[in-house]
């Protein structure tokens, strides 16, 4: 299992300096969000600022873009690194695709299918000079002309990686994906007993195995150098947790452990017109919950708990913490995955 980081808000002021810090420290990779920045302007800087570190997008939003411009960013990006980009891709949910992107949406599975075909079709064509003929339900992509097309390079397409929580998702990353990034809100149960049969489902059906296929996860941590840090540090968790648990999307994952009712609960708090609704949500999330869903230790501690926990489940793991953390807190960590 390797050991990434995710590149926060706080570190986007000095991408280079941030980045450099990650390698010598010993990370394998970098991931950057599309939450309130641009996931690719920051990997730029990071790549370039590095020679190990491989950088990737975990996630930017595939519908909120045409294949065309982001096989393009892509591209670059995966020449800019000297092949160390990974175009990781997810759907985000029909509301914001609609209203706050402004783009056409539909069935996603079958969407994001297509989608990956269609950034496959426009590599071959600058990569191997394929003649671009690609016609689809939701794209049409069949002119190239030689002063638009990129010139090949070396390290060819990157690889993609797909975004899922539910089963469908999932196998289709097992079909046509390079890698799966798992969502932060899960559990190793979930993982050993819906994601990973589901994508072993997808890989049977392409005639793939298992290696060519690599799964990342976020994983929720709660530690700190004293007790006082841990308390807060688990608030903040719960807090996520929570707000993750009253999306209907995520419904699955707490009905798994028999949790249904806390997801109904956490569901009608978020639409309320409470003024605590979202304190009074993190107050549903018991211990029990918590650990279930994050990695409970002392910053000591923390490398041996996810060992435990995810050896054999996921390839990449990174730290999702919601809470303001000092690289130096994950020292150990770093140090317990050399």
């Amino acid at each position: 299992m390797l050991l990434d980081a995710a590149l926060l808000s706080s570190g986007i002021d000095d991408v280079p300096a941030t980045a450099r810090d990650l390698e010598a420290r010993g990370y394998a990779g970098v991931w950057a969000s599309e939450v309130d920045h641009d996931p690719f302007l920051p990997l730029l800087s990071a790549g370039q600022a590095t020679e190990r570190l491989q950088v990737g997008t975990a996630i930017a939003v595939a519908f909120a873009r045409s294949p065309m411009t982001l096989a393009m960013t892509a591209h670059d990006l995966q020449r800019y690194t000297r092949g160390r980009f990974v175009l990781g891709l997810g759907t985000q949910v029909r509301a914001h695709v609609e209203r706050r992107f402004s783009m056409p949406w539909s069935p996603p599975v079958a969407r994001m299918r297509e989608y990956v075909a269609a950034l496959r079709a426009i590599w071959a064509a600058w990569q191997d000079g394929t003649p671009l003929r690609f016609r689809g339900e939701h794209y049409r992509h069949t002119l190239m002309t030689p002063m638009f097309a990129p010139d090949p390079h070396q390290w060819g397409p990157p690889p993609v990686h797909l975004a899922a929580v539910g089963p469908a998702m999932t196998r289709l990353a097992g079909e046509v994906a390079d890698g799966l990034l798992a969502h932060g809100f899960t559990t190793d149960r979930y993982l050993r007993e819906r994601t990973l049969p589901a994508l072993e489902e997808g890989l049977a059906a392409a005639g793939r195995s298992r290696g060519e296929v690599t799964v990342s996860l976020p994983g929720l941590v709660v530690s700190g150098r004293t007790e006082a840090a841990r308390v807060e540090a688990a608030a903040a968790v719960r807090a996520t947790i929570a707000f993750y648990g009253s999306t209907p999307a995520y419904r699955p994952v707490l009905e798994l452990h028999g949790w249904g009712e806390l997801a109904d609960e956490l569901h009608a708090l978020s639409v309320s017109r409470r003024e605590d609704r979202w304190t009074a949500m993190g107050d549903l999330v018991d211990d029990e919950v918590l650990a279930a869903f994050a990695v409970v230790a002392e910053p000591g501690d923390v490398a041996a708990a996810v060992r435990s926990r995810y050896d054999g489940l996921v390839d990449r793991f990174s730290v999702y913490a919601s809470y303001p953390a000092p690289l130096e807190l994950w020292d150990p960590l770093v140090e317990g995955f050399r």
